[in-house]
């Protein structure tokens, strides 16, 4: 339960400590007078979004901190502190037990800890969503939707695989012709890595046969011809008593020379003019170049590449058909699993409707909605949803001979009021939240019928903490313990203030709720028979 608040300039608020005890407590005070900022606090630090203008003006942070009590079980009970620092520069941050927390872990806690139900909240009455999480909540139906969101997930996930594959084979069928030419002209020309290199030599000694031809001959004639030639001119050097060290050395380059001239002879008998073999050359490095330049490759090594990945393109064409087979048994899998859990969850559901619309018809005759009828009813949806399979919309009718209808085509601001009570007394019957904060839920209800939510709110109280905020007097008179918010002026500023009334400021103020201030012995009269039903 919320066990203390302290809020340190926010709005109006520059300083600000109260406690909060079990049971049901009341909040009252004046239009204006500061139970919506006080409200508006406790949100922020349970996690609503953050606005700098919420600082008071002229200091530069506010401070909210709300310390629970928290049920431990066999291990007692341990408090549990939660506090939000807010800056002017927009930025704010948040803390549990002096440990920093996201806002989104801060939201998670908060979640467990408090249900805040604002004026605007009975609009989720009309929310079809809102209605299935109510059938959820009697059905107690937590597992349920657990074990059936993870078989969800891996049903969409598998049908999302499917949806890829079928898209990318579409779009592979309508490439295919492309993709089959391109591959059929690489797998044709029978690549090569080093195919270039060696046909451009080959070709140069093909065109230039004659030139080499000529050129070989006439070293021929200067190496090792008969008259003038190197090695004769070698041959006739004699000087092997005058300098025996050249001698050596001009006898090494004869037989180097002789060597040259035998090579020489060797490639002039080799060479041949071969015009076909030319031209066939030709036609390849031709047919390279063309390839080269159609794929815009550099090598023939990248044209390899090229080759390769289009045969895998290729290959995976004939794999599509297979691979869809498979993830539409995969699809068929996960369906029949989520189809059962599906099931489970919408017979879960029909199994307490009965029960909701009993208990929300009975609350409803008890605030006041003699011929009160609810009927909620399951109906099937077309797909699988994140939530199951079913739609839920609460009908609602509060006259005799009504037809049923939507709560938002029947229902007045004060049956919504009601019912949504009804709903929320319903839901903490099954939920172990332990605090539940009203802001105002008697909007369009008095007397009598006030005195009925009160005690509906009493009735709740009995196993959690519930605050109420409330202008009427039969409601405030109700609760255990009575806060009276009010605005004080300073010298320099207005400020709003709490306090926990003794029983004389009660009678006082449930007076003044009464008849307005300066109450008159009838209205302390009549209060004092109010607070006699507490």
């Amino acid at each position: 339960m919320l066990k203390h608040l302290h809020i340190q300039n926010y709005a109006l608020i520059s300083h600000l400590d109260i406690d909060f005890g079990p049971g049901f407590s009341v909040l009252t005070g004046e239009t204006g007078a500061g139970k919506s900022i006080i409200l508006g606090a406790l949100a922020l630090v349970l996690g609503a979004r953050a606005d700098s203008k919420s600082i008071t003006d002229g200091e530069d942070k506010c401070i909210i901190e709300a310390e629970f009590l928290l049920s431990k079980g066999a291990n007692g009970e341990e408090d549990c502190i939660i506090r939000r620092e807010l800056y002017a520069n927009g930025k704010s941050r948040s803390f549990v037990d002096d440990s920093v927390v996201t806002l989104q872990e801060l939201k998670g806690l908060a979640n467990r800890l408090i249900d805040i139900h604002s004026q605007h909240a009975n609009l989720l009455i009309e929310n079809a969503d809102f209605q299935l999480e109510v059938v959820d909540a009697i059905a107690q139906n937590d597992t349920l939707l657990q074990t059936y969101s993870s078989q969800y997930e891996r049903y969409t996930a598998a049908m999302e695989n499917l949806h890829k594959l079928q898209a990318l084979a579409k779009k592979s069928q309508q490439d295919t012709d492309y993709i089959q030419y391109r591959f059929k002209l690489l797998n044709e020309a029978d690549l090569q890595a080093d195919e270039m290199a060696q046909l451009e030599e080959e070709h140069y000694r093909l065109s230039h046969a004659g030139e080499i031809r000529e050129a070989l001959e006439t070293a021929l004639e200067w190496l090792g011809g008969e008259q003038g030639s190197a090695l004769e001119a070698l041959r006739a050097c004699k000087l092997e008593s005058a300098a025996p060290t050249l001698q050596e050395r001009i006898e090494s380059s004869r037989i180097e020379i002789q060597d040259i001239a035998h090579e020489a002879e060797r490639a002039l008998n080799h060479i041949e003019t071969d015009p076909q073999r030319l031209e066939w050359v030709e036609e390849r490095l031709d047919t390279l170049n063309n390839l080269l330049h159609k794929f815009s490759a550099e090598t023939i090594d990248e044209l390899i590449a090229i080759r390769d990945e289009l045969a895998a393109q290729v290959n995976r064409l004939d794999s599509f058909d297979f691979e869809i087979a498979q993830a539409q048994k995969a699809v068929e899998t996960e369906k029949a699993a989520l189809t059962k859990d599906a099931k489970e969850l919408t017979q879960s559901r029909q199994a307490v409707t009965g029960q909701i619309c009993e208990r929300l018809t009975n609350g409803m005759k008890r605030l006041g909605v003699a011929h009160a009828k609810v009927e909620i009813p399951i109906i099937a949806t077309d797909d699988f949803t994140p939530n199951g399979c079913d739609e839920v919309q609460i009908l609602f009718a509060a006259n005799l001979n009504q037809s049923l209808r939507a709560v938002s085509e029947v229902a007045s601001g004060g049956e919504i009021s009601r019912l949504m009570l009804c709903v929320k007394a319903l839901i903490a019957s099954t939920r172990g939240l332990p605090t539940i904060i009203f802001d105002e839920i008697d909007t369009g209800v008095s007397g009598n019928i006030a005195t009925q939510m009160a005690s509906i709110m009493q009735e709740m109280a009995a196993h959690r903490q519930i605050i109420a905020i409330t202008h009427l007097p039969q409601i405030a008179a109700l609760g255990q313990t009575h806060y009276k918010v009010f605005k004080a002026d300073t010298q320099t500023r207005t400020e709003t203030h709490i306090r926990m009334l003794n029983e004389e400021e009660r009678i006082t103020e449930i007076a003044s709720m009464l008849s307005g201030n300066n109450p008159s012995q009838e209205a302390i009269a009549n209060a004092k028979q109010l607070l006699c039903y507490h």
